[in-house]
């Protein structure tokens, strides 16, 4: 019988990985690139501010 509970613990190690790797691309962007992502991702409503 299947572990479904290894299912969300996989997916949410997925996403720490993936917000880990996220965060460390971020944090290379020049000051341009982050105002151009900023706006981006506000425009989309990703961010409220």
């Amino acid at each position: 019988m299947p572990n479904f509970g290894n299912i969300s613990q996989s997916e949410e190690y997925r996403r720490e990985e993936l917000i880990r790797i996220i965060g460390h691309s971020i944090e290379k962007l020049t000051l341009q690139e982050l105002e151009a992502l900023y706006y981006d991702m506000s425009t989309k409503n990703y961010i409220n501010s």
